[in-house]
């Protein structure tokens, strides 16, 4: 009303907007104030004609005192990076208002009536749109003394534990669904109150209605939305480049949220639990094979299609044939219908279709994310038993590559074994324990060097422990403010083999690794010590010339003849230059 009056009604699209906002009672209304609003911003009538009559379109203009000011303020704010209707739901009032106001050149008459369309929309979205924006504020709104354990629902929304919160919200789904399905009656809360509109004899209503029932069914579409949003963070939260043992315990952990959803949905999952007892079977057993896995996986997926079938195809189908075969074209909405012209009706029914049951299916909690992380799932199977023999198949499935690294800083529980350590590492890490002031660095388990085949024949899985590596020295650059193979600031890495026993002669080992003469000449200039810096280089050449067969005596030969030049006695009076 107020965005109305502040143009003394004089506004016709604003008074047509108001007067469709009494009487629509649907969500139509929140299409025809996005269009609004784009027309604000763009000048383009187009946008607004399919929801106003001719009459009142003609008489809209794309310039003038009711366009000006308010094209301005969105046009400024789209500036700012507010002007998608996603971005209007989600900020806050305060900070809507203050980017407004900074907006210069603007009445404070458009100012306000752009925050207050703004409002309008963000209103009409909360009441007709079953999302979860703005879901505090629908809570807030909510009867906390009838609903059961309101708490619960803000406790499971704070939290920040992505699988956790997942069961949370679906534990609480419970009980909305307990209190829904009861026998008891409720009270109802009605505060309505109607007029009548005397000009053209349309009745509106405006005020409020609470029922638990029907608050809790509002509630759970809108916890449902939320839900499937966290699914689909869920499936891609799991790293499927390389799939093993391990991935399957992670896989297992997030079905069984997929199988609870689908159950609180009111899907038969009989066969799908099935399945779930394959796995959970599976994980326990010693010698499982990998086409036994995959044969698990195929019947998950036979069962997700059983399901979309069983609930949705088998439905709907014949009756919506049935209503498509009876119903003239012009009366289907836009959004189903090809942007080109098409005259097969069989083609133009099947796209209908499609359409139809992707939304159904969509809306069901869960179903679209888990039938595509089967998809990905089967997919990666299929790739690694087609790139892999046989026996790689079962050394990669028994491969953890999450056991590859172990942090010193920071060791991931459960990781303090000799056999998976080595002798240094564990002392290293026992070291750190006590408080003694160890070296930042890291340990590559004999986790690796068990599936060294893997790693160096199945790329995904090299790659996987290139970027382990890389992640591991990226942490040490930043604990150490220096940057590894950087001349002017280098970060020089101590790196050392053990065993879980020592002996000497057991493992061959090298000593030094890599260092090239950029570094080297770095490390010179900023210790000012060039023996220092150019001896590792030489030991380096020498180290790495004798792994390919060049003989001790050669390299002994040249440091001779050097401290000869220089009548020194010792490597140590070398300079350097």
């Amino acid at each position: 009303t107020r965005l109305d009056e502040i143009c003394h009604r004089k506004d016709v699209l604003i008074h047509f907007l108001r007067k469709q906002g009494h009487v629509e009672s649907s969500n139509r209304i929140i299409g025809f104030i996005e269009a609004t609003l784009l027309y604000w911003r763009t000048r383009n009538k187009d946008l607004i004609e399919p929801f106003i009559p001719p009459s009142i379109y003609e008489n809209i203009d794309t310039s003038g005192p009711y366009i000006d000011g308010v094209s301005q303020v969105m046009i400024g704010l789209e500036k700012k990076g507010i002007s998608k209707p996603n971005d209007f739901l989600t900020i806050h009032q305060e900070e809507l208002k203050k980017q407004i106001e900074a907006i210069d050149g603007v009445s404070p008459i458009d100012q306000e009536r752009v925050e207050l369309a703004i409002s309008f929309y963000k209103l009409t979205n909360q009441k007709y749109n079953l999302n979860f924006i703005e879901i505090d504020h629908y809570i807030s709104q909510l009867s906390t003394e009838a609903l059961p354990d309101l708490h619960r629902l803000k406790d499971a929304l704070q939290e920040t534990d992505l699988k956790q919160k997942i069961n949370k919200l679906l534990d609480y789904l419970g009980l909305l669904k307990d209190l829904i399905l009861s026998s008891h009656e409720y009270e109802i809360r009605e505060d309505i109150y109607q007029k009548r509109h005397i000009t053209v004899d349309i009745p509106s209503m405006y005020g409020s209605y609470h029922e638990m029932k029907f608050d809790a069914l509002g509630l759970t579409f809108r916890i449902e939305s939320l839900l499937n949003v966290l699914f689909e963070e869920l499936v891609d939260s799991i790293d499927l480049t390389l799939i093993t043992k391990a991935s399957f315990f992670q896989i297992f952990d997030r079905f069984k949220l997929f199988d609870q959803a689908l159950e609180l949905d009111g899907i038969s999952t009989g066969e799908f639990k099935r399945q779930m007892d394959f796995l959970s079977h599976a994980l326990q057993t010693r010698g499982f094979s990998y086409t036994q896995y995959l044969d698990i996986f195929k019947g998950f997926a036979l069962a997700v299609r059983n399901i979309i079938n069983d609930h949705f195809h088998n439905i709907h189908t014949r009756n919506l044939n049935r209503i498509l075969s009876q119903l003239p074209k012009d009366q289907i909405l836009p959004k189903y219908l090809p942007k080109e012209q098409m005259d097969d009706d069989e083609k133009v029914m099947h796209r209908i279709s499609e359409i139809f049951f992707r939304e159904k299916i969509a809306l069901a909690l869960g179903l679209t994310q888990l039938d595509l992380l089967l998809s990905r799932i089967l997919n990666i199977l299929y790739k690694q038993s087609e790139r892999l023999p046989k026996e790689n198949l079962l050394l990669l499935l028994n491969y953890d590559p999450h056991r590859a690294m172990t942090s010193i800083d920071e060791p991931p529980k459960g990781s303090h074994s000799i056999i998976n350590l080595g002798n240094k590492g564990l002392n290293l890490l026992k070291l750190k324990s006590y408080g003694w002031p160890i070296p930042p660095g890291f340990i590559i388990t004999t986790e690796v060097f068990r599936c060294q085949k893997v790693i160096e024949s199945y790329r995904p899985a090299g790659d996987n422990f290139r970027q382990q590596v890389l992640s591991q020295v990226m942490a040490l650059e930043k604990t150490s403010g220096k940057k590894f193979g950087n001349p002017e600031n280098p970060l020089l890495l101590s790196v050392r083999s053990g065993s879980a026993i020592s002996q000497p002669g057991m493992m061959d080992t090298m000593l030094n690794v890599s260092i090239n003469e950029e570094i080297a000449k770095g490390i010179a200039e900023k210790t000012g010590n060039a023996w220092f810096a150019w001896d590792n280089y030489r030991r380096f050449l020498q180290c790495y010339g004798m792994a390919f067969g060049l003989k001790r005596d050669d390299f002994d030969a040249i440091i001779s003849d050097y401290k000869q030049k220089m009548d020194t006695p010792y490597k140590s009076g070398l300079t350097g230059k």
